[in-house]
């Protein structure tokens, strides 16, 4: 990619802007569906632990990319919940909160004294997203429930894979993802309720297990009506044929589809068997399902004699329906992946740049904005500080002689936990942040800078701790 990286505007507004998101979640499913609403303009406020969302420590070459990547777009705010003035804290962020996401374990809420009954009390507008493995209620509320045992207890892992071979996990965290949208989607519309008057506040229960359970389809439905269960076939299909993936002259793969009766056909005369489209055993889709093993022999067989670009060139000229199996090597070349931006390059502080998927979908009149960057990992081992005193980046010169606005890593909260502020350079934070815009209270506010300031051991000067929140990096 030669494109100039996109950079971050802190001011720019999406179609939810003005709607504040208090996440406190940890991990993927959360962080995915916090992603959505702040790609999208949402403020995203992390609530995290002193040591971080876990998602941090998730690296690869020595850097956090996965949280560079899911925690774009928020705000974080270290929060020890198990101090009182910090609970104190979060109550009143949450009463400014349009939507509040949390992945505890079921009754773990209750037990902190958060029970949405409780929130909907002082805020009645507000939307609670509860994430859990297996959902507020049944026998398995109160087990723990990472996306592995959800796309395992689903059924997905037993419809993947060969079925000479063990039951294959997706090697990514799917079950998380697919619930993080699903929970966009659920803010969304409970959002459009509240904005119609049809409701106020809600509980949406999400759980792992449903939406995941919910890409098998039929399933349910073809088990009761037939009494079968699917067996694994590896890359074809119970249901069309021809599909699989196949191995081409020069070792690449290639993935073709032939869903229709005019695919189908189409494809058995380009690789010169054009009478298998009247051979009984080939003829309709359930008989070519039936004999799938001998329509991939003679699929097979002629791709087997190409080198894949020469393959796709002929099948897609013929009009089939074929795509080349990449990895990220080849979709970084692919033109397409390129002219249409299917991962954009964006401006970072660590890395001087980096590629993210881009913002999706894409929306003609209220597209998404790129507005807050995040940082890697929180540094486990102290630093030591290279300056006497925070220093405002956004008017610093980059080496492009442009001035960009360099926003802040971390957020922290106030006041009279000195803790929180002498760890800072532990936590590779590049400025104390003492106040938050709304989370403590405005008679609270001078008090708990003083009581700050007064504590402080960083060297860091103390007529900086009145500023404002939003007047530093």
């Amino acid at each position: 990619m030669t494109k100039e990286p996109k950079s971050f505007d802190a001011a720019a507004k999406g179609p939810l802007d003005g709607i504040r998101v208090v996440d406190l979640s940890r991990l993927v499913a959360g962080n995915m569906l916090s992603l959505q609403l702040g790609d999208f303009g949402a403020d995203v406020i992390k609530v995290e632990p002193p040591v971080g969302d876990p998602l941090r420590d998730w690296r690869d070459g020595g850097s956090s990319l996965y949280w560079k990547t899911y925690g774009r777009n928020k705000r974080s705010v270290m929060l020890n919940l198990r101090e009182p003035a910090a609970m104190g804290a979060m109550l009143k962020l949450l009463n400014t909160a349009d939507v509040f996401i949390e992945n505890f374990r079921p009754g773990t809420l209750e037990e902190m004294g958060m029970a949405p009954e409780t929130l909907l009390a002082r805020n009645p507008d507000l939307i609670v997203v509860r994430i859990s493995g297996f959902g507020q209620t049944g026998p398995y509320a109160t087990l723990p429930g990472f996306g592995t045992l959800v796309e395992a207890m689903s059924g997905f892992a037993a419809r993947t894979g060969f079925p000479d071979r063990e039951p294959v996990l997706p090697p990514l965290a799917l079950a998380d993802m697919i619930a993080g949208i699903y929970g966009s989607s659920a803010v969304s519309m409970a959002l459009l309720a509240r904005q119609r008057g049809t409701a106020r506040g809600q509980v949406i229960d999400l759980s792992l297990l449903e939406p995941m359970f919910s890409v098998l389809g039929p399933e349910a439905a073809i088990y009761k009506t037939t009494g079968k269960i699917k067996e694994r076939v590896g890359s074809g299909s119970n249901t069309t044929s021809p599909r699989n993936v196949y191995r081409c002259a020069d070792g690449k793969y290639v993935a073709l589809s032939g869903s229709t009766q005019a695919v189908a056909k189409r494809i058995f005369e380009i690789i010169g068997r054009p009478e298998m489209i009247t051979d009984p055993r080939f003829a309709t889709n359930t008989d070519r399902v039936r004999n799938r093993p001998l329509v991939d022999e003679a699929v097979s067989a002629w791709f087997a004699t190409r080198e894949r670009d020469d393959a796709l060139d002929v099948m897609r000229r013929a009009g089939a329906t074929v795509g080349p199996v990449y990895n990220i090597a080849d979709a970084f070349s692919d033109a397409h992946f390129i002219q249409r931006e299917v991962f954009t390059e964006v401006e970072d502080r660590e890395h001087g740049s980096l590629p993210m998927h881009n913002i999706l979908p894409r929306m003609s009149a209220t597209p998404g904005v790129w507005r807050n960057p995040r940082t890697g990992a929180w540094r486990k081992h102290p630093r030591r500080p290279q300056r006497s005193r925070p220093v405002d980046r956004r008017n610093r010169p980059d080496h492009g002689g442009k001035n960009r606005m360099m926003l802040r890593s971390l957020l922290y909260v106030p006041g009279s936990s000195p803790r929180f502020l002498e760890k800072a350079h532990e936590r590779g934070a590049d400025a104390i942040i003492i106040d938050l815009e709304d989370a403590v209270a405005a008679n609270e506010k001078d008090a708990a800078r003083v009581g700050s300031c007064s504590n402080r051991a960083d060297g860091w000067p103390a007529r900086r701790c009145g500023d404002r929140a939003d007047q530093h990096p």
